[in-house]
């Protein structure tokens, strides 16, 4: 009769491990299959098998302690001792020697602790937590079974280049460097006009108006009459009419038709003084033009700008000389690679944005001002630096925390400082070496674990005062 009632107790105590181990595990029982073969097996030999507990026929969470009935009359099916082992509690093994134990632990895993040997309410030894199982207090010791059914994987750590992607929104502008106005430095009237509009391109030294000026004219007829003069020593006196040609504007082109035809002219054709596009015209036939008017400017683009708005937040990942490659909107199939050359000092305090230049050379001229591109600056690659893929980081908001496998089943969470970001990976400056294993996968369980078993010490530490 005692056999029966203890028997009867150790049913009731596995029936609970194995109801905790289903809301704790994967959340499904055995499979039908498998207790339909134990119930065959014991059948054939009863007396050398153990039932732990009976359970729902179709698979469902639901299980007794003792024999039991469907609601439509069907017999629960027994589940036996060597069958369940993954639904055991699962006691870790006692270390070598004879060490002091420490105090007991909860077997369901809950804040209880108690300084002597006891049970729980479902009539379950509590484990003994041995000297040194813990060693600094940190570390995580699971077992096999519960690693397998928590799916925890881990990855060995090492030094890989990391690639950052910024992507920045970007506009085409002109070079500054290679624009050209066309002013004069004399009141005059415009005669002539070529056939140039806006947009039309114009190369060095092509005409673009005659004009005539009193002030231009008296110029460079003092300059015919002294080009035939000589002062005694040999030295050319055509010094002063020369220097007031230059000083009006005049190109040296004109200057050089006057010296060759030794006679001046009411007008003058004047040229481009660039190659370019006319992308200001401010001209009409006829017309008096004042010193100092804008009359022409000329755009030079065989190398455009490309002004990216980069987020603050990535300024400290870009520098001049760094690579960037534009796509331009209007041609997707397309893509060009530039320098940065300068990133502005200031920033937009609106959308938190720096300005980045980037230098394109545009040989084909596909790319005009004001047009719309996508910028991507590839930052980082320069050397490896240790990396851990980003799974394995646990951030906490003031705290990062990376899970190292130090075998065995023994876990250690740990502090880090991370770096950079990019292909999935992050830096890790400091708290891992080249050659540890982290958990990238289940850490947060192991986290959690980690939590709980530096809450159950502090309590054993407060019980044992």
């Amino acid at each position: 009769m005692k056999r029966k009632v203890l028997a009867g107790a150790a049913a009731v105590a596995v029936f609970a491990s194995a109801v905790a181990g289903y809301r704790l595990g994967s959340g499904i029982g055995p499979s039908t299959h498998a207790a339909v073969a134990a119930t065959a097996a014991a059948q054939s030999n009863p007396a050398q098998r153990t039932v732990l507990y009976w359970k729902d026929p179709d698979g469902k969470s639901d299980f007794s302690p003792e024999p039991k009935k469907t609601p439509d009359g069907r017999d629960y099916l027994p589940v036996y001792e060597d069958e369940e082992a993954g639904f055991k509690s699962e006691k870790p093994p006692k270390p070598q020697g004879n060490p002091k134990i420490l105090y007991y632990r909860n077997p369901m895993g809950l804040p209880d602790v108690s300084p002597a040997p006891k049970k729980d309410s479902m009539g379950m030894d509590y484990i003994p937590v041995y000297e040194g199982e813990m060693e600094d207090g940190s570390t995580v010791k699971i077992s096999p079974g519960k690693l397998q059914r928590t799916g925890v994987r881990s990855e060995v750590v090492s030094k890989r280049t990391l690639l950052t992607s910024i992507r920045a929104p970007g506009v085409v502008q002109a070079d500054e460097h290679r624009q050209a106005v066309v002013a004069l430095r004399f009141d005059a009237f415009l005669n002539e006009l070529e056939h140039i509009t806006t947009g039309s391109k114009v190369t060095r030294g092509e005409p673009l108006m005659r004009v005539y000026s009193s002030a231009l004219s008296a110029a460079a007829a003092q300059y015919v009459t002294d080009l035939g003069l000589r002062d005694p020593g040999g030295m050319p006196a055509n010094r002063g009419a020369h220097q007031r040609l230059e000083n009006l504007g005049v190109p040296d082109e004109i200057i050089k038709d006057i010296e060759r035809s030794r006679q001046g002219s009411l007008t003058v054709v004047w040229p481009a003084p660039r190659d370019g596009y006319i992308i200001e015209h401010n001209v009409v036939e006829g017309m008096q033009a004042k010193a100092g008017d804008v009359l022409f400017r000329i755009a030079d683009l065989s190398v455009v700008w490309v002004l990216a708005d980069v987020a603050e937040r990535d300024l400290g990942l870009i520098a001049p000389g760094q690579k960037a490659t534009v796509t331009p909107r209007g041609y997707p199939d397309r893509t060009f690679t530039g320098t940065i050359g300068l990133i502005y000092p200031v920033l937009n305090k609106e959308t938190r944005t720096a300005r980045v230049r980037i230098e394109l050379a545009n040989p084909d001229t596909i790319l005009r001002p004001n047009m719309y591109a996508d910028v991507v600056i590839e930052s980082g690659g320069h050397q490896p630096v240790i990396a851990v893929p980003e799974s394995a980081i646990i951030s906490s908001g003031m705290r990062q925390v990376a899970i190292v496998d130090k075998g065995q089943g023994r876990f250690e969470p740990r502090d880090i400082k991370t770096g950079m970001r990019g292909d999935g990976y992050i830096e890790v400056k400091d708290g891992i070496t080249e050659g540890d294993k982290v958990v990238v996968a289940a850490n947060f369980l192991i986290d959690a674990e980690s939590n709980l078993k530096a809450a159950l010490q502090g309590l054993a530490a407060g019980d044992t005062k």
